[in-house]
């Protein structure tokens, strides 16, 4: 079987700006816990340590765990180390879960982690680099988890300090109008989390896990892909004060999905096609022109559509139901 590729912070000066961003020092009081996925080597677990982090290693190479482990026994609690793997947690599968697979609840209840409100601190700093191969599908499978409050985020607003694609990170922080660029993706990122750049950093700076030593960097020609972008990603605090809940969450997940799936279709046809009595009207009482462009509309325009269609009586359709159901089922990951 052939290794995911793997990109690690080998360079120490990068593991100290890491730590910068990180925003974890030596201070007085208790230190946030930072669950570091895919250490590798430890070079950025050390400089968080010595920082004065508390830090959970989630490793799923079992070649790194010795090291990690012998680290660990230095330290008398400051550093946990798990084997499993963040970007295979919490499996659509019922039953047990073989290692590295591993389950949230477990993972949290093991190092002490507890829920709090939404609405409290941020309990966790996440920080990894999503693997390329996985990266649009874990965006998707974290968007999810955050809109049902499931997996990682039953804990509360965890943030994550990721190293991203410089061509995903164009994607998740889009503009209106931009056709190539302004997904599905956009919208439910920008409406669920404020989105932070906190450092690029060319590809060239990390280090592999390829036998021939190369960087395996992506080609990209509709967007400059020349860096890794770490983004940290916090879940907005007031997301589910209003009509949106998590219960109702997947319907707002089907609406803008829908509605992007042809960027260039207008707003009324898309209304139209779900048999919304007077959808001419809406949009007036929004202030959203009748022949906008779907692409058009802000992240804001999306959530007060779903505001005003939460009120009306097209989610209490069970035709509506079905179609979300059937929607949120399809998703491949």
């Amino acid at each position: 079987r052939v290794p995911v590729l793997r990109r690690f912070v080998a360079c120490p000066e990068l593991a100290r700006t890491v730590q910068r961003c990180l925003r974890v020092h030596a201070a007085p009081g208790p230190q946030p816990l930072v669950l570091e996925c895919a250490p590798g080597p430890g070079v950025l677990t050390r400089t968080l340590l010595n920082s004065g982090a508390r830090v959970v290693a989630l490793e799923s190479d079992q070649a790194f765990l010795p090291d990690l482990q012998s680290l660990e026994k230095s330290l008398g609690g400051q550093l946990k180390v798990v084997y499993g793997d963040f970007f295979r947690l919490d499996p659509l599968v019922t039953g047990p879960v073989k290692p590295p697979t591993v389950c949230s609840e477990k993972l949290f209840e093991s190092v002490g982690v507890a829920a709090v409100p939404w609405r409290a601190d941020v309990p966790v700093k996440i920080f990894g680099i999503i693997p390329q191969k996985k990266e649009r599908n874990m965006l998707w499978r974290l968007i999810f988890a955050l809109y049902e409050c499931s997996s990682i985020y039953r804990y509360g607003r965890m943030e994550l300090n990721m190293f991203i694609s410089e061509k995903e990170y164009k994607i998740l922080t889009a503009k209106p109008g931009e056709k190539r660029i302004y997904q599905a993706l956009t919208v439910l990122w920008q409406v669920g989390c404020e989105i932070q750049l906190l450092h690029m950093e060319p590809w060239a700076s990390f280090l592999t896990n390829l036998k021939s030593g190369g960087l395996a960097i992506p080609k990209s020609t509709a967007l400059p892909n020349d860096h890794l972008c770490l983004v940290r990603l916090t879940p907005r605090k007031d997301l589910f004060t209003g009509s949106m809940k998590n219960t109702n969450s997947a319907t707002f997940v089907f609406l803008v999905k829908q509605c992007l799936a042809k960027p260039s279709s207008r707003i009324i046809d898309k209304l139209n096609s779900w048999s919304l009595y007077d959808a001419c009207k809406l949009l007036r009482e929004l202030e959203i022109p009748e022949d906008a462009e779907t692409v058009s509309l802000y992240p804001e325009d999306y959530m007060r559509l779903f505001d005003a269609l939460q009120n009306s009586n097209v989610f209490t359709e069970s035709w509506f139901h079905d179609e979300v159901l059937q929607s949120v089922r399809n998703i491949n990951f």
